[in-house]
């Protein structure tokens, strides 16, 4: 069980800085930071209402929220200067005024209606603004020790708890929603803060559906079960999928299950500081299309995984971003068979400086666990 104040504290200036060496280089004064996840990377701030001002001088950082987070904003954020506001454009108008040269919006993050508001606020206040693309989110993609200990201590959450649902809870006539609700409950049990994502627990056929969501059909003999999970420990995801046989399976299905197995440690053998994405997907991809199942492999291999599910680097086909130490990212090649069933096998690994990644979320891979 995670014990949050064995947790190391996360270094949030150190990530403001390293947002803030982009500002030069992409000529802005200031930048307007609204993905959630953004801004608790940047400050630790985790209300429902937050946006970050990241300035040239760090003394002109602002965080913006509204009254209801004042007293959370001054735990969460320490340090930091709040203002007390709903509208955090007009605010972040106000603090580009007179400065030059422009401010940043994350492009990703506002609606249109908020983009086309933010562009007459520039307008009548005679500042230009400019569109960004992962300012924030490249930085995040390479974990510091802190945010590799809530990683870490989330998948063991998770490893613990689907461990134990494969052993002891798993068997004919239990229903989807029943071990999907059970497994939810294990994660709150064993010291986990909620659920990464909506558990997916597939039987028989439904474990053709990549992203089924659970329902109230029995488990039965012969078939396999797919169970796609994690928790969330302070803010940080786990990702982890495993398929196992109730009873005794056709042999298509046990065969599937090996190339699967076989695929997705190819996957995180390549998985290694200064290899892409696209070698990553390509070493998984190409043992499930050599045993003549490539069409039925449906999605990417993988993606980063840290304060959102799914973050950059997305691990698929010919994709160029490069692995450094540090990354944390998930392996889950799959096999889908509509009417008949699938199997995938997912790993939370993290790239290591030297040598093969270290696997966060290391459980039986077999076909019987």
């Amino acid at each position: 069980m995670p014990d949050p104040g064995s947790l190391p504290p996360i270094d949030h200036a150190a990530h403001r800085d390293a947002a803030r060496s982009r500002l030069a280089t992409a000529e802005l004064a200031l930048l307007l930071v609204t993905d959630p996840a953004n801004v608790r990377y940047l400050t630790g701030f985790a209300g429902s209402n937050g946006q970050v001002l990241i300035a040239r001088d760090a003394a002109d950082d602002r965080l913006i929220t509204d009254d209801r987070y004042v007293e959370r904003a001054a735990t969460e954020a320490p340090g930091l200067e709040v203002v007390v506001s709903r509208e955090p454009l007009p605010v972040a108008i106000d603090h580009a005024a007179g400065r030059h040269p422009a401010l940043g919006f994350e492009a990703d993050h506002l609606t249109w209606r908020q983009g086309e508001r933010l562009r007459g606020l520039a307008a009548d206040a005679d500042v230009r603004v400019e569109p960004t693309t992962g300012t924030v989110e490249r930085p995040r993609e390479v974990k510091d020790t802190a945010e590799l200990a809530r990683l870490t201590a989330a998948c063991q959450v998770t490893v613990d708890a689907l461990t134990w649902l494969l052993a002891e809870v798993v068997a004919a006539g239990r229903t989807e929603r029943e071990l999907a609700l059970t497994l939810e409950r294990r994660f709150l049990d064993l010291g986990g803060d909620g659920v990464a994502f909506p558990s997916i627990v597939a039987a028989g056929p439904n474990g053709a559906i990549p992203h089924h969501a659970p329902t109230d059909r029995p488990l039965a003999e012969g078939e396999l079960l797919t169970v796609d999970c994690g928790a969330i420990v302070d803010g940080y995801h786990a990702d982890c999928t495993r398929t196992v046989a109730v009873g005794d399976v056709a042999a298509e299905l046990v065969t599937i299950h090996e190339v699967v197995r076989e695929a997705q440690a190819a996957g995180r053998a390549v998985a290694v500081a200064g290899a892409t994405v696209g070698q990553v997907d390509a070493a998984a991809r190409d043992v499930i299309a050599t045993a003549g199942f490539g069409p039925r492999f449906v999605h990417g291999t993988g993606h980063g995984v840290g304060l959102a599910i799914h973050e950059a680097p997305a691990v698929g086909q010919g994709g160029r971003a490069t692995l450094a130490a540090g990354t944390a990212l998930t392996v889950e090649p799959g096999i889908y068979l509509p009417g008949v069933g699938g199997v995938r096998i997912e790993d939370t690994i993290v790239v290591t400086a030297d040598g093969p990644a270290r696997i966060l979320t290391d459980l039986s891979r077999e076909l019987r666990p």
